[in-house]
């Protein structure tokens, strides 16, 4: 009675395998193949290289994708929460609002330090 239930597992299984195996074919198929030296340098594009890849990049970048991230999470995280608001309680309310208070403090603090000010 048990192995009846696995020949699903074993179609699904199977179906996955056949589905990877013929998108890559598939991609090998369909490739542009003009292969010569100047595309098979680092830079595949063909154009020249010029100047040094290591430059630096202002700290401000840095900063703006760091602000974003914490917002992204920020609506990660309360959404899930505002799906089952209404079985929580006065708790999960009070959790919230501290995880937003501290969010908001975060905030606070970035535009006190400038650090949203694009210069």
């Amino acid at each position: 009675m048990y192995i009846q239930g696995y020949g699903i597992l074993a179609a699904f299984i199977g179906f996955s395998v056949a589905f990877a195996f013929a998108a890559l074919i598939m991609s090998w198929l369909v490739q542009p193949k003009a292969p010569n030296k100047l595309k098979q340098k680092t830079y595949e594009c063909g154009m020249k290289l010029f100047g040094d890849s290591r430059i630096q990049y202002d700290a401000k970048y840095y900063l703006y994708a760091l602000l974003f991230l914490i917002f992204d999470i920020e609506a990660v995280f309360l959404f899930p929460w505002a799906v089952v608001y209404d079985k929580l309680g006065l708790f999960a309310l009070i959790e919230a609002l501290i995880f937003i208070a501290i969010l908001v403090i975060g905030l606070i603090y970035a535009w006190k330090k400038d650090a949203l000010k694009w210069q």
